[in-house]
């Protein structure tokens, strides 16, 4: 797979610079459209779309499926690009980007046509018409993806849209347009091999003012994934137009662990959800609630894997953790730890900037213990390589302080007693929980993904996904070909007996009432036949 490695007819002035954050290094420029720019990319998805829309799921299927096909001809390459982007190790970029757009697609091949097939509905009391919804195509879809994930945020929003038969025009974050451009190139190397035009999918780069011009470009649906801040400012922007949103915004995700939980289990669990690409995850395991009698022997697992990780520049040796793709982050991290250690918590091992590593964004694997509500780490959003351990005395302290924050998309519960699962599942607000596992629910792409709270509206994944993607659009037709009704207008003397006798028939109770109403109509009918 080509990788861009410049934009030669911008100047420096008017170029988003491509840097990896784990070395440093400036490899490229893009450039950074303006709304004219922006409109033109929409009005060119636009008219490829006509064409995609008439176009079966079969030709459809057949699409993805050349797309996964290429995709695991070129998985190495594309890991590679999202590492060079975003600083995450070559695992991170198998499992997070790779994995689950392999599942995605493979999801949607299978099961797509089925979700999106017309649906008969029931017709009520109109018994001689039937009644279907149809999942017809939007037109172009806007998504605005954000960094952390460069390859998995492009493809996938844009595997069910496409599957809907939309055009999709993606406004990549500023901090991972170098791969996003590959990526674009690859996806149309496979429109074209299909006989289908490549400017079906777009790709429009810059900052924040490019996003607010793709919101307002006239596209009929944005997909938003960021933080609940900028979320907020999508729906404004898109309230001006009335443009649909679906937002997903973040979480600060809670993982319960009981007293009979197995903990080194538990414990395999909370490093995959701590420290995978480095915690910038919006399902990232951010606040772990131990019960008191297991509290100190997990801190003690915990404590001794973190130790051993090895941090470093990902494509440059064998390394556990990686970097920080933003570097402001590095701020907002390091602000939330010594907030933490100043109210009382126990930083048992990193919670600085690695200083072994000053070329990069890095930041220390870091275990805090003895967290409390009293401390913003618990409500804010981190994104890093921080473990937030918090005692609790039994089921109902880990419920209670698990609801204690504004965020509530996914979450953790282990334990060996299935009943006690479900019943502190059932508790916890979130889109999601999983037991005895972590961020599975993710993978299973006939599951709803989103979230609760500052977490987000609407959901991706599954048929709601996909659904998400359309216009359900109500059809209703002749089940018996009754030519002739009953006129109601002009409105006559028995006209409106006849509407009042009608509902009562419909929606009464007892046969008696329903009876009596039903000869009010009768005798309606007969005024209104004499004229």
């Amino acid at each position: 797979m080509d990788m861009p490695v410049s934009s030669p007819t911008e100047s420096p002035n008017d170029a988003l610079i491509c840097r990896d954050p784990a070395t440093g290094e400036v490899y490229g420029e893009a450039p950074i459209m303006d709304q004219a720019a922006v409109d033109a990319a929409v009005a060119r998805a636009r008219k490829a779309q006509v064409a995609w829309g008439q176009t079966s799921f079969a030709e459809r299927r057949a699409v993805l499926r050349d797309l996964l096909d290429r995709i695991l001809a070129d998985q190495e390459a594309i890991s590679r690009a999202a590492c060079r982007d975003s600083g995450k190790t070559p695992v991170d970029a198998a499992m997070g980007e790779i994995f689950p757009v392999c599942e995605k697609l493979r999801y949607t091949i299978r099961y797509g046509e089925r979700d999106l097939s017309p649906s008969p509905r029931r017709s009520g009391f109109l018994l001689h018409k039937s009644a279907r919804v149809e999942y017809t195509p939007l037109g172009v879809v806007g998504v605005i993806a954000p960094w952390n994930f460069p390859f998995h945020n492009l493809l996938c929003p844009l595997v069910p849209a496409l599957f809907a038969g939309n055009a999709v025009v993606t406004k990549v974050s500023e901090l991972a347009t170098w791969s996003s451009l590959g990526y674009l190139e690859l996806l149309r190397d496979v429109l074209r091999g299909r006989g289908h035009d490549p400017e079906l999918v777009q790709v429009v780069t810059g900052y924040g003012a490019t996003g607010q011009a793709l919101i307002r470009s006239g596209v009929e649906k944005i997909f938003f994934t960021g933080s609940p801040e900028n979320g907020r400012r999508v729906m404004a922007t898109a309230a001006e137009g009335l443009v649909p949103v679906v937002l997903e915004l973040g979480g600060k995700d809670p993982m319960i662990i009981c007293d009979d939980a197995d903990l080194d289990q538990a414990a395999d669990a909370a490093m995959l959800g701590v420290f995978t690409a480095c915690g910038q995850m919006c399902v990232g395991a951010e606040r772990l609630y131990v019960f008191d009698a297991v509290y100190d022997d997990f801190v003690a697992k915990v404590r001794r894997r973190v130790e051993a990780l090895r941090q470093g520049p990902p494509l440059r040796g064998e390394f556990d953790v990686g970097a920080m793709t933003m570097p402001r982050q590095l701020d907002i991290i390091q602000g939330l730890v010594d907030d933490a250690v100043a109210k009382g918590a126990q930083l048992l091992t990193g919670g600085r900037r690695n200083p072994d590593l000053p070329q990069g964004t890095y930041y220390e694997p870091t275990v805090l213990a003895e967290v409390d509500h009293r401390m913003r780490i618990t409500q804010e959003e981190q994104f890093g390589p921080v473990m937030v351990l918090i005692r609790v005395r039994d089921e109902a302290e880990a419920v209670r302080l698990a609801n204690d924050c504004p965020y509530g998309l996914g979450s953790s519960v282990f334990t060996r007693d299935r009943q006690r699962a479900d019943r502190i599942a059932a508790q916890i607000d979130a889109g999601m929980t999983v037991v005895n596992d972590y961020g599975l629910a993710y993978m299973m792409q006939d599951l709803p993904f989103g979230g609760v709270k500052i977490s987000g509206v609407g959901k991706i994944n599954g048929r709601e996904g996909l659904r998400a993607c359309c216009n359900a659009k109500a059809v209703v037709r002749d089940r018996l070909p009754i030519r002739k009704g009953i006129a109601l207008y002009p409105v006559r003397e028995a006209t409106e007996p006849l509407v009042n006798e009608a509902i009562r028939a419909i929606y009464s109770r007892g046969p008696i009432a329903k009876a009596k109403a039903a000869f009010g109509v009768a005798r309606a009918l007969v005024e209104l036949a004499r004229g």
